[in-house]
């Protein structure tokens, strides 16, 4: 049995912009002798409706006084080659090898030119063929031509090059240096390189308003909200029903925020997007494509990606409810007891989880390489949000579906191109607007005549929001995003 398409959740709005039969709830009539026996309260059959969380778990919230947020990103620390080519035969005592690598964007804005490669004479490499089964080599750098982008190499081994079969590559990497007695020291240094990223504001509005003469009157039903405004005036109900609603798009624009890419209509009508996390995590960060990992085989290939990027001890993964159940599956297998019926297999939990108690079924994290904590999404599975996307854990209609994203603990040390020094960054956070004069945050004000304001001679009350923000990613490289698609 399957859960019935019909009936099914509402995502008709409850908000209009004017009261309607809709949204406002009366029952007056003096034809009826009859008064309704009526609760006072609105009953809330959604509970808790408002999505925002995620980055006022993970992050933080820092002024900006700029236009343009910049910072600096960490390089490499050591030097290898992954596509390199030689027309050097098999068993060749030296090799001429060309550097094939695409060069970092930025590698002009430190004096390289194109065509330069960090590669120096007199130091030792290990030389791999990019193909199964052959045996490396190792050797000496001779000459370099940067201009060329080659290196001269002469092997250490007797047997000299290994398998310079036609249209193979090789990966090269540097393990240290040799010089002879009595020379000059290395030629050449290396300047360190940084990534430069940068990321915009954009400003996010919203308004709510209502006329003096609908402000005067009174329904019969207290109307409540998340926040825990209440009264029996419909209109406070609305009114904080879209603060709640401009709160919660504060954080969804800074995750799903794209920037307009030259000569898009956005750009054309004046807008400029902005980065949010999940457009720079599949940029520049790590994407598992299968949807959700089910196996502790698929997480090792995650911790192995990871073991390659920062190495973040703890990381968090926010995940949509399929995924949540999944995990929990995969954790559960690892007990030995349902499969084996036997009372010494491995259990989890208080009391090794006795048969005649009840199971908690869930896991809320585990260690494999490194700690992985999981935290149900709220957004990923909100029906009127990203929840209503998912509609087969097989992946048919899923394409592109995001599932979960595996956010690393904790802060890194970024160098703020405005500050002009090192400073201490949690991975995600939020930068908005504002001076000694001008906070951009969370702005909120009331305009009109009525409501206690005295602004305009319009009969209305008008709220106003506003906000200027971005958010900062940090180390994309350490994040993973789970979705559908490749």
């Amino acid at each position: 049995m399957a859960i019935l398409s019909s009936p099914t959740f509402q995502l008709q709005p409850s908000a209009q912009q004017v009261p309607l039969a809709t949204n406002y709830i009366t029952d007056f009539n003096f034809l009826n002798q009859y008064l309704p026996d009526t609760y006072e309260k609105e009953f809330e059959r959604y509970g808790n409706r408002t999505i925002a969380s995620f980055l006022r778990m993970v992050g933080a919230e820092m002024p900006s006084n700029s236009d343009m947020i910049k910072w600096a990103e960490q390089g490499r620390l050591h030097i290898k080659y992954v596509n390199c080519t030689t027309t050097t035969l098999t068993s060749a005592d030296t090799a001429t090898f060309t550097i094939n690598d695409v060069l970092v964007p930025n590698r002009a804005s430190i004096g390289l030119t194109a065509g330069s490669i960090a590669l120096r004479v007199g130091q030792t490499v290990v030389i791999t063929p990019n193909v199964a089964g052959p045996t490396q080599n190792k050797g000496i750098i001779t000459a370099v031509n940067t201009s060329a982008g080659t290196i001269d190499v002469a092997f250490y081994e007797a047997a000299g090059m290994t398998n310079a079969s036609a249209g193979n590559t090789f990966t090269i990497f540097i393990y240290g240096s040799e010089f002879k007695k009595g020379t000059n020291g290395m030629v050449g240094s290396l300047e360190a390189e940084d990534e430069i990223y940068d990321n915009s504001p954009i400003i996010i509005k919203d308004k709510y308003a209502v006329s003096g003469s609908d402000m005067a009157q009174i329904g019969w039903i207290e109307v409540t909200t998340e926040n825990g405004a209440s009264g029996f005036l419909w209109y406070l109900k609305s009114e904080h029903e879209t603060r709640l609603r401009f709160e919660d798009y504060l954080e969804t624009a800074m995750i799903e925020a794209v920037p307009a890419v030259s000569g898009s209509g956005a750009v054309a009508a004046g807008y400029k997007g902005s980065e949010g996390v999940f457009y720079v995590v599949n940029d520049r960060g790590n994407v598992w494509g299968g949807g959700n990992p089910t196996t502790l085989a698929d997480f090792d290939s995650i911790v192995s990606r990871l073991d390659k990027q920062g190495s973040i001890e703890e990381n968090v993964i926010f995940v949509n409810r399929d995924f949540s159940f999944d995990i929990d599956d995969m954790l559960a297998t690892l007990n030995g007891y349902s499969s084996s019926g036997s009372s010494n297999a491995a259990s989890f939990g208080l009391f090794d989880n006795d048969v005649n108690m009840a199971l908690n079924l869930g896991f809320s994290g585990f260690r494999r390489g490194y700690d992985f904590y999981k935290s149900d999404w709220k957004y990923l599975n909100d029906p009127t949000m990203r929840g209503g996307l998912t509609s087969s854990s097989t992946g048919a209609s899923t394409a592109n579906v995001i599932t979960g994203l595996l956010v690393p603990a904790g802060s890194t040390t970024v160098y703020d191109q405005v500050l002009g020094k090192n400073a201490k960054r949690p991975f995600l956070h939020v930068r908005y607007r504002a001076t000694a004069t001008e906070d951009r945050r969370y702005k909120t004000w009331i305009t009109g005549s009525a409501g206690g304001a005295a602004t305009s001679d319009l009969d209305a009350m008008e709220v106003n929001f506003l906000s200027e923000r971005c958010v900062c990613t940090l180390g994309a490289n350490n994040f993973v995003l789970f979705r559908y698609g490749a």
